[in-house]
């Protein structure tokens, strides 16, 4: 289990703290400079959606960034919710013919 107690910061918040704010963007206009709907870029900026395959290659050629900054970005933020959320997580131990390896 990731000994992090800060919950990651979610990819939505760097789009508006990093792109949108600087940048001037309204949601409306990056949402279609995107080609998405302006509903589905509020929730994943508004942290309610998360970044999909198909988004993050949209981010990434808006941004010039990389696919795989997206979709990490948001795949931190879903195992820390996921290791919070796991009822017994904590008492799985590794399988004894694994011991030794």
């Amino acid at each position: 289990m990731d000994a992090t107690t800060r919950k990651p910061t979610h990819p939505g918040a760097i789009i508006r703290h990093d792109y949108m704010e600087p940048l001037n963007l309204t949601v409306t206009g990056l949402a279609a400079h995107l080609g998405i709907s302006r509903k589905h870029l509020s929730q994943v900026i508004h942290e309610r959606a998360g970044v999909t395959s198909g988004l993050a290659l949209r981010l990434a050629r808006a941004f010039n960034t990389s696919p795989e900054l997206w979709l990490n970005l948001q795949r931190k933020c879903d195992l820390w919710e996921a290791e919070r959320a796991a009822p017994g997580l904590e008492t799985i131990r590794p399988l004894p013919q694994l011991a030794g390896l």
